[in-house]
């Protein structure tokens, strides 16, 4: 059962174990701005409860993040629903769920793959992300590996850091893409064939993921002008890649989503092997709930981590796809209706997922 924890109230097991929470808490910080912990039955973890009324340097009130705020001057208006509504994961689906590579055989791909690694470098530096492939596949129990000093530990706040910085790029890429083939269409009169609409709502399901991680902390000024910067270089970057070889960023997404699946994976282990106390008993914020429909008994931070895990593997597979097509004459495949109904074929869930793509001749 998930209970309420709140660390500067709630009564804990044991002297030792309340010290142990309570220093966690108190450096549970980005940059200057210190964090508390604290658990509720409806909302998320970390947020900026007050251990103390004021900032360092500041005397200004902290910022909250309001999940879901009323209308500003609307008062006829109840609720603004998402335009996009998730489809639906069973725990099955998600579970199976595994790491995949697709081989780079053409130019195009090795391009894709060594910008890809080139990024990784720059992300796992500034996250202070460490990462051991074995752990990910399950090959190394990640509690061994922690005794025997293979990699750096990642706590539950430099856990958070990575998914935020993570899912801040994430975002760009179908945003890029839709607004590039936006243009595109009206310019030239022609229609899209589908690939707007499946790229727009990549964009928005992975600022979901963001706006769920930002529910449990906040970034501080530092983090904020990293991402600041980072995205005014990445923005630009794509969008200049895109109009040069829209095939090879497709790819080179495709690639990213791959390294997100490990990622969360190793989120997964960790957990699993209790090296991530503060998330045993967690909930997942309420917006996540909403968002996922996540079923009663399964709102954990684990749970949380299999939807988000999930939702990164049909990324993969969509890019993957997409970097199959003909650019200009192919219709989306992951909106396209069949004449073959008995056939398996690609749409919005994952009950037909193929973790390296659908070769063109296989959709087309």
């Amino acid at each position: 059962m998930y209970g309420t924890i709140r660390i500067t109230k709630a009564p804990l097991s044991s002297k030792a174990t309340a010290a142990k929470l309570t220093h966690a808490a108190q450096t549970f910080c980005y940059g200057t701005r210190p964090l508390s912990f604290a658990v509720r039955p409806s909302t998320a973890a970390f947020q900026h409860n007050a251990v103390s009324s004021k900032r360092p340097f500041s005397s200004t009130a902290r910022a909250q993040l309001d999940v879901f705020p009323p209308p500003a001057n609307a008062p006829n208006i109840k609720v603004t629903p998402p335009a996009w509504h998730h489809p639906v994961y069973t725990e099955k689906q998600m579970n199976d769920i595994t790491i995949a590579h697709r081989a780079a055989t053409s130019l195009s791909d090795k391009v894709a793959l060594s910008m890809m690694r080139l990024l990784r470098m720059g992300m796992d530096f500034f996250t202070g992300y460490s990462h051991d492939h074995a752990v990910s596949r399950g090959t190394k129990n990640p509690a061994t590996a922690r005794r025997a000093g293979w990699y750096a530990p990642m706590d539950e706040r430099k856990w958070l850091i990575r998914c935020v910085f993570l899912e801040s790029v994430a975002g760009v890429p179908g945003m890029v893409a839709a607004s590039l083939r936006h243009l595109h269409s009206i310019r030239r009169l022609e229609r899209d064939n589908g690939w707007i609409e499946t790229l727009l709502e990549e964009a928005y399901n992975e600022r979901m993921h963001l706006l769920t991680f930002l529910t449990m902390a906040q970034p501080g000024r530092f983090m904020r002008a990293m991402l600041l910067g980072a995205q005014g270089v990445w923005y630009n970057a794509l969008f200049l890649a895109y109009l040069v070889s829209p095939r090879t960023c497709h790819r080179f997404v495709g690639y990213l989503e791959e390294e997100a699946v490990i990622t969360y994976t190793r989120f997964l282990a960790e957990i699993d092997a209790g090296n991530l106390p503060l998330f045993e008993h967690t909930l997942a914020p309420e917006i996540a709930v909403r968002y996922w429909n996540m079923p009663e008994g399964k709102r954990g931070i684990r749970d949380l981590i299999l939807y988000i895990r999930a939702d990164e593997a049909k990324h993969r597979e969509v890019n993957h796809t997409l970097g199959n097509l003909e650019q200009r004459e192919d219709p989306n495949p992951f909106v396209s209706v069949y004449k073959d109904a008995e056939r398996r074929h690609p749409g919005k869930g994952i009950e037909n997922l193929k973790a390296k793509g659908w070769e063109r001749e296989d959709v087309i």
